[in-house]
């Protein structure tokens, strides 16, 4: 159960970053629609447990992540983008998965990373020696993601 948790979660954490969402009836009906079934106690928890706070938003009160989880995201991506820029990589598409390959001992510095940006497109990673798996739940994800990566290859 502990895995559909954390995919709730990290689809909760994704629509309120993508758009308003006023009510925790909004953020069952949004999850529906992503194909999670949830009742209102367990959508009230995952909103206690994620830390969600409401702000104003586009005229708005809607829910929003609190400031520790943008900055842990923000210092996860500036890891990132300091990796990329010392080693080399290369980006590639196999389905729903992102292989990420660098130089042997590397791929697990860049998983890591990648984890503590907690970026709600990715599903998971599995890091080896020098190549790390990235997966996603579907193609639009993966594409966001791929696009990020490869930003951050170029800074």
């Amino acid at each position: 159960m502990e895995v559909m948790k954390q995919a709730r979660q990290r689809s909760i954490r994704d629509l309120v970053e993508q758009r308003a969402i006023r009510t925790q009836r909004e953020i069952k009906d949004a999850l529906g629609e992503r194909g999670f079934k949830t009742t209102q106690a367990t959508i009230s928890r995952d909103v206690a447990e994620l830390g969600l706070i409401k702000v104003g938003r586009d005229g708005i009160v809607a829910y929003a992540l609190p400031p520790r989880l943008i900055e842990a995201e923000a210092s996860g991506e500036d890891r990132l983008r300091k990796l990329f820029r010392d080693l080399p990589v290369e980006i590639r598409e196999a389905g729903l998965l992102l292989v990420v390959r660098t130089l042997p001992g590397s791929a697990h510095a860049i998983a890591a990373a990648l984890d503590r940006a907690r970026w709600p497109e990715v599903a998971g990673s599995v890091a080896g020696d020098d190549t790390l798996f990235v997966a996603f739940t579907d193609r639009t994800s993966l594409g966001r993601i791929k696009r990020r990566l490869v930003r951050l290859t170029e800074a």
